[in-house]
Order: structure tokens, then C-alpha cells, then sequence
């Protein structure tokens, strides 16, 4: 199943309907950047307007399979920007609770100076590709939706061997080369390893708190650069901040999550 129609919603009336799919999941729940598409999708389509510009999610529970409803509410309609209030819930119980502005980024201009450059990867070919274990379920199921090939400095804990520095980067692109829109980017944010997994500490999985997904530019079709990094780990927490580039080299997404670090 293609990731436009895994995030697609039924917008026949509101409230939205939709449904998570099985194979979107780590570990059984399903993956946050995923059940941030969907929501957005929901609230680009009560906004009237073709493209998150920034999003952000507090995650309340797990997302299993099944059926989701999303009542998105506009909190203000400006002239360039519309700001959107959301639920996303399954089965009675909310998932997440999403606000976001909306727009036309194609409409929208102003000076530019951008002081980064994309991370510096090998060929994709001459990088790990992430490949999804059935029988351990790590990798996570999710793997076998995308094509995610991680640069051989940051790939070595996938052979119990981190690199000490919390940071990945890497390739990405959806399976079977679908174009990746405006709310795949959503998905590119929180679908690479956790950064922690490179900083040699005693952790599992990092159950999300809150993300927040900056939209800047639509991505031209090819493989994205992605890097994610951490400075801070303390209080039981830790922040990600993920930078996407498009093959052109531009800057096409941005994030920031609030995650938690159970000891493993």
C-alpha cells in the first residue's frame, strides 16, 4: 500500500474519517510522523489549503490498527496563513492533538540566507539500508515502507556497536520510488532510528512527547538527505532536531521532538 493512500482520509463530510494501517508500526504502535500525515491531511482539508507549513503534535496513546476520526476546527482563516485546531482519535480514545497553520508555500516569498548545508553522505549505494527483521521486530515493520539507507558512521549499532555520538543521518525515499509530498515530509521528520541509539546509554525505545514539523519547500523527486542530532539528554528526556534536503540541495523540513528515554 502506498503512503498516500496509508494517510489518506474520507472527506465526504466532517468529521474526517480515516484509518491506520498495518505496516506503519514500530513494535506494534504506529509510527508518529505517520499519524502526523493523517491528522494534517484532515486539517489541510478543512483549511482550504494545500500545505502544512508547521504542525505540531502532543502524543497521548498508542496508535494501533483501525479506524480514526479527525474534527478539525479553524482557530483563525488570516490572508496567507490558516491555523487549525485537531483531534485524531481512534476507537473513542484521542491519540493525538494536533495545531497547525496551513497554506500555499508556492505563494510564499521573502528574503533567503540559509547559514547549513545537507549532511555529507556516500552514494546511496555505498550506505546501510534499514530492512525491517519480522522475527526480532528490529529493525521495526515500518522499514519495509521505505528506503532508508544510513550513512556507515551512524549505522553501526544496528551490529551493537554505537558510535558514542547521538546522530544519524541518512538517505530516504518511500518504497517503490512514490513521490514523496508535502506530507510525506511530515513522515521523513520521525521515521529514521532515534539518536540515542548512537550515544552508547542503557535505552529502548523513545516514546514521543511532542513534535514539531516545519514545512519549507516542496521536495523535488529523489532521495532525500536527512540528519537528526542531540545535545541534551537529561530529566528522562531528550530533543531531536532533524534537518530534510530535497536533491537539489534545498531545505525542504524541519523538526524539533520531545521524547522520553526509558532505561532499557
Amino acid at each position: 500500500m502506498t503512503f498516500a493512500n496509508a494517510t489518506a482520509i474520507d472527506a465526504a463530510e466532517h468529521p474526517y474519517t480515516a484509518r491506520i494501517h498495518d505496516g506503519w508500526d514500530v513494535v506494534g504502535n504506529a509510527n508518529g510522523g505517520y499519524l502526523l500525515a493523517i491528522g494534517a491531511r484532515a486539517m489541510a482539508r478543512a483549511a482550504n489549503q494545500p500545505h502544512p507549513v508547521t504542525v505540531s503534535a502532543h502524543y497521548l496513546s498508542p496508535g494501533r490498527p483501525g479506524p480514526v476520526t479527525i474534527d478539525p476546527q479553524i482557530v483563525k482563516a488570516g490572508r496567507r496563513l490558516t491555523t487549525v485546531r485537531a483531534t485524531l482519535l481512534g476507537q473513542e480514545k484521542p491519540l493525538i492533538e494536533l495545531l497547525g497553520s496551513f497554506s500555499d508555500i508556492t505563494r510564499i516569498e521573502g528574503p533567503q540566507r540559509v547559514d547549513a548545508s545537507p549532511p555529507d553522505l556516500p552514494p546511496p549505494e555505498e550506505c546501510q539500508q534499514v530492512i525491517p527483521d519480522p522475527k526480532v521486530g528490529f529493525p521495526p515493520a515500518m522499514m519495509g515502507r521505505l528506503n532508508l539507507r544510513l550513512h556507515p558512521d551512524d549505522a553501526n549499532f544496528l551490529a551493537g556497536k554505537p558510535s558514542g555520538e547521538p546522530l544519524i543521518r541518512g538517505w530516504l525515499k518511500l518504497a517503490d520510488d512514490e513521490p514523496m509530498d508535502v506530507f510525506g515530509l511530515l513522515l521523513a521528520t520521525d521515521c529514521f532510528p532515534p539518536t540515542i541509539f548512537n550515544a552508547n546509554l542503557p535505552v529502548a525505545w523513545t516514546p514521543t512527547v511532542e513534535l514539531t514539523a516545519h514545512i519549507r519547500a516542496i521536495p523535488r523527486a529523489g532521495w532525500l538527505r536527512c540528519r537528526f542530532s542531540t545535545r541534551f539528554i537529561s530529566g528522562g528526556m531528550l530533543e531531536e532536531d532533524g534537518e530534510v534536503w530535497d536533491e537539489s540541495g534545498r531545505l525542504v523540513a524541519q523538526s524539533r521532538q520531545l521524547a522520553l528515554t526509558p532505561v532499557a
